[in-house]
């Protein structure tokens, strides 16, 4: 079982992260599976990544509420960005993972204003993603980069490098480049 391998770790070391898995149905957020990934990741300091709607968030963080909840794609699927700000401040651990994010950007490929506002707001909480889950991902990579470049260059610098590098490198524990 997944939650067993988890708890021995690996012959590399410590795991940092789970993920992602998905929940296609809200509900199984209280199911004693998410339950046990959950409380293992805040008992462990895991980064969880998550492929979930909104409700499935809170319902999640309430199972761990102090576990590092990454929502991929934050918010796919509609979720408002006054809702995605509702929950950022509701609940201080969760981040947001920006790839495959519709309605982030408009056809000049910039932020529209409230995600700007948004990541200026909360500028520790967002970071790129590129949601490389099949290969033909892995082919579009570079220009999936370019797209978070032209948008990431309409940010303050120290914001933008945040989202881009930071944010992610510290959550995981990675060493800032040289």
């Amino acid at each position: 079982m997944v939650l067993d391998e988890l708890a021995a770790s690996t012959p590399a070391g410590p795991y940092r992260g789970i993920g992602e898995f998905h929940l296609y149905d809200s509900a199984n957020a209280n199911g004693p599976v998410a339950r046990s990934l959950m409380q293992l990741a805040q008992q462990r300091d895991l980064a969880v990544l998550a492929h979930v709607d909104d409700v499935a968030i809170e319902l999640l963080l309430r199972q761990a509420p102090q576990a590092r909840l990454v929502w991929a794609h934050t918010g796919i699927g509609g979720t408002p960005v006054a809702r995605v700000r509702e929950l950022m401040r509701a609940h201080p651990t969760l981040r947001g993972e920006l790839s495959y994010r519709p309605g982030l950007t408009g056809a000049d490929g910039q932020l529209s204003p409230e995600w700007r506002a948004l990541f200026i707001e909360l500028p520790q909480r967002f970071m790129v993603g590129s949601d490389t889950w099949i290969n033909e991902r892995w082919s579009s990579y570079e220009a999936l980069m370019q797209e978070a470049r032209r948008w990431l260059g309409g940010l303050p610098p120290a914001v933008a490098r945040g989202i881009a590098w930071d944010n992610a490198a510290g959550l995981y524990g990675l060493p800032a480049p040289t």
